[in-house]
Protein backbone atom coordinates (compact mmCIF):
# COMPACT_ATOMS: atom_id res chain seq x y z
CA UNK A 1 0.00 0.00 0.00
CA UNK A 2 1.30 3.45 -1.06
CA UNK A 3 1.04 6.43 1.09
CA UNK A 4 1.61 9.66 -0.47
CA UNK A 5 3.29 12.62 1.15
CA UNK A 6 3.15 16.60 0.57
CA UNK A 7 4.37 19.38 2.59
CA UNK A 8 1.35 19.71 4.68
CA UNK A 9 -0.67 16.27 3.78
CA UNK A 10 -0.52 12.62 4.61
CA UNK A 11 -2.36 10.96 2.35
CA UNK A 12 -3.18 7.28 3.22
CA UNK A 13 -5.26 4.31 4.14
CA UNK A 14 -8.57 4.64 5.79
CA UNK A 15 -8.70 3.59 9.56
CA UNK A 16 -11.95 2.95 11.56
CA UNK A 17 -11.45 6.38 12.89
CA UNK A 18 -12.47 8.35 9.87
CA UNK A 19 -15.70 6.62 9.47
CA UNK A 20 -17.53 9.08 11.94
CA UNK A 21 -15.85 12.40 10.45
CA UNK A 22 -16.45 10.87 6.67
CA UNK A 23 -20.20 10.28 7.50
CA UNK A 24 -20.45 13.67 9.20
CA UNK A 25 -19.23 15.26 5.27
CA UNK A 26 -21.71 13.09 3.42
CA UNK A 27 -24.46 14.32 5.57
CA UNK A 28 -23.39 17.40 5.20
CA UNK A 29 -26.03 19.13 2.42
CA UNK A 30 -23.54 22.40 1.50
CA UNK A 31 -20.78 19.73 0.99
CA UNK A 32 -22.89 17.65 -1.30
CA UNK A 33 -25.03 20.35 -3.19
CA UNK A 34 -23.62 19.11 -6.21
CA UNK A 35 -24.41 15.63 -5.36
CA UNK A 36 -27.68 13.78 -6.06
CA UNK A 37 -28.02 13.66 -2.64
CA UNK A 38 -26.49 13.35 1.00
CA UNK A 39 -25.51 10.40 1.84
CA UNK A 40 -26.73 7.93 4.89
CA UNK A 41 -24.07 6.57 7.69
CA UNK A 42 -24.34 2.99 6.36
CA UNK A 43 -23.66 4.53 2.58
CA UNK A 44 -20.68 6.40 3.78
CA UNK A 45 -19.37 3.16 5.67
CA UNK A 46 -19.58 1.09 2.81
CA UNK A 47 -17.64 4.29 0.50
CA UNK A 48 -14.92 3.50 2.95
CA UNK A 49 -15.01 -0.17 2.84
CA UNK A 50 -14.96 -0.14 -0.82
CA UNK A 51 -11.96 2.69 -0.75
CA UNK A 52 -10.25 0.99 1.39
CA UNK A 53 -10.54 -2.38 -0.22
CA UNK A 54 -9.45 -0.93 -3.78
CA UNK A 55 -6.25 0.58 -1.92
CA UNK A 56 -5.54 -2.83 -0.51
CA UNK A 57 -5.80 -4.72 -3.85
CA UNK A 58 -3.78 -2.21 -5.79
CA UNK A 59 -1.97 -0.15 -3.55
CA UNK A 60 -3.91 3.38 -4.61
CA UNK A 61 -7.11 4.81 -4.79
CA UNK A 62 -9.10 7.63 -3.14
CA UNK A 63 -6.89 7.85 -0.11
CA UNK A 64 -7.77 9.41 3.46
CA UNK A 65 -6.00 12.88 3.98
CA UNK A 66 -4.91 14.00 7.19
CA UNK A 67 -3.35 17.25 7.53
CA UNK A 68 -0.04 16.27 9.55
CA UNK A 69 0.08 17.95 13.37
CA UNK A 70 -3.32 19.63 12.16
CA UNK A 71 -6.45 17.20 11.58
CA UNK A 72 -6.59 13.67 11.65
CA UNK A 73 -9.42 13.35 8.89
CA UNK A 74 -10.18 16.15 6.66
CA UNK A 75 -11.36 13.93 3.41
CA UNK A 76 -10.57 11.95 0.36
CA UNK A 77 -8.60 12.72 -2.60
CA UNK A 78 -6.90 10.22 -4.72
CA UNK A 79 -7.35 8.37 -8.16
CA UNK A 80 -10.29 6.00 -9.45
CA UNK A 81 -11.67 3.87 -12.23
CA UNK A 82 -15.14 5.59 -12.83
CA UNK A 83 -16.95 2.39 -12.84
CA UNK A 84 -19.38 3.61 -15.63
CA UNK A 85 -16.36 4.82 -17.76
CA UNK A 86 -13.50 1.84 -17.13
CA UNK A 87 -11.76 3.13 -19.79
CA UNK A 88 -10.19 6.56 -18.21
CA UNK A 89 -8.91 7.37 -14.56
CA UNK A 90 -10.21 10.52 -12.52
CA UNK A 91 -8.59 12.41 -9.94
CA UNK A 92 -11.24 13.35 -7.45
CA UNK A 93 -11.79 14.91 -3.67
CA UNK A 94 -13.90 15.90 -1.31
CA UNK A 95 -13.39 17.63 2.03
CA UNK A 96 -15.33 18.71 4.64
CA UNK A 97 -15.71 22.25 4.81
CA UNK A 98 -14.05 23.26 7.87
CA UNK A 99 -11.06 22.67 5.32
CA UNK A 100 -12.20 24.26 2.29
CA UNK A 101 -10.08 27.11 1.50
CA UNK A 102 -6.20 25.49 2.52
CA UNK A 103 -5.47 24.63 -0.24
CA UNK A 104 -5.29 21.21 0.82
CA UNK A 105 -7.33 19.74 -2.38
CA UNK A 106 -5.23 21.19 -4.41
CA UNK A 107 -1.99 20.47 -3.25
CA UNK A 108 -3.17 16.73 -2.56
CA UNK A 109 -5.16 16.73 -5.83
CA UNK A 110 -1.47 17.11 -7.36
CA UNK A 111 0.34 14.68 -5.56
CA UNK A 112 -2.56 12.54 -6.96
CA UNK A 113 -1.81 13.17 -10.29
CA UNK A 114 2.17 13.05 -9.79
CA UNK A 115 1.38 9.69 -8.76
CA UNK A 116 -0.33 8.56 -11.61
CA UNK A 117 2.05 9.58 -13.70
CA UNK A 118 5.00 8.63 -12.47
CA UNK A 119 4.73 5.47 -10.71
CA UNK A 120 1.21 4.31 -12.76
CA UNK A 121 2.30 5.46 -16.35
CA UNK A 122 -0.63 6.76 -17.09
CA UNK A 123 -0.83 8.78 -19.94
CA UNK A 124 -4.19 10.69 -19.22
CA UNK A 125 -6.34 11.60 -15.97
CA UNK A 126 -9.50 13.46 -16.01
CA UNK A 127 -11.64 14.85 -13.90
CA UNK A 128 -15.19 15.65 -14.41
CA UNK A 129 -18.14 17.44 -12.13
CA UNK A 130 -21.01 18.99 -12.89
CA UNK A 131 -21.01 22.39 -14.66
CA UNK A 132 -22.31 24.42 -11.64
CA UNK A 133 -19.79 23.63 -9.47
CA UNK A 134 -17.02 26.39 -9.58
CA UNK A 135 -15.29 25.35 -6.57
CA UNK A 136 -13.96 22.12 -8.45
CA UNK A 137 -13.27 23.29 -11.85
CA UNK A 138 -11.03 26.32 -9.98
CA UNK A 139 -9.18 23.22 -8.62
CA UNK A 140 -8.94 21.19 -11.71
CA UNK A 141 -7.49 25.00 -13.62
CA UNK A 142 -5.18 25.14 -10.42
CA UNK A 143 -3.89 21.68 -10.95
CA UNK A 144 -2.84 22.18 -14.74
CA UNK A 145 -6.30 20.34 -15.92
CA UNK A 146 -7.68 21.85 -19.39
CA UNK A 147 -11.57 21.71 -19.72
CA UNK A 148 -12.66 19.94 -23.21
CA UNK A 149 -15.79 21.03 -23.91
CA UNK A 150 -16.10 17.84 -26.66
CA UNK A 151 -15.50 15.29 -24.19
CA UNK A 152 -18.52 16.53 -21.51
CA UNK A 153 -21.22 14.66 -21.35
CA UNK A 154 -24.57 13.68 -19.05
CA UNK A 155 -23.65 11.69 -16.06
CA UNK A 156 -25.16 7.98 -16.30
CA UNK A 157 -25.71 7.87 -12.60
CA UNK A 158 -26.96 11.22 -12.16
CA UNK A 159 -30.75 12.17 -12.17
CA UNK A 160 -32.28 14.62 -15.00
CA UNK A 161 -32.02 17.83 -14.31
CA UNK A 162 -29.46 20.61 -13.11
CA UNK A 163 -26.74 18.01 -12.08
CA UNK A 164 -26.82 15.64 -14.96
CA UNK A 165 -24.98 17.38 -17.36
CA UNK A 166 -20.89 16.97 -16.51
CA UNK A 167 -17.64 19.13 -17.66
CA UNK A 168 -14.73 17.21 -18.48
CA UNK A 169 -11.13 18.39 -17.43
CA UNK A 170 -7.99 16.43 -18.54
CA UNK A 171 -4.15 16.18 -18.24
CA UNK A 172 -1.30 14.64 -19.62
CA UNK A 173 2.17 14.29 -18.25
CA UNK A 174 4.68 16.71 -17.70
CA UNK A 175 7.04 16.81 -20.48
CA UNK A 176 10.71 16.36 -19.83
Amino acid sequence: MTDLRTERLLLRQWRDDDREPFAELNADPETMRYFPATRTREQSDAMVDWASGLIDERGWGLWAVEAVDLAPFVGFVGLNVPRFWPEVTEVGWRLRREHWGNGYATEAAREALRYGFEELGLDEIVAFTTVSNAPSRRVMERIGMTHDPSRDFDHPNAPAGPLKRHVLYATRPPTS
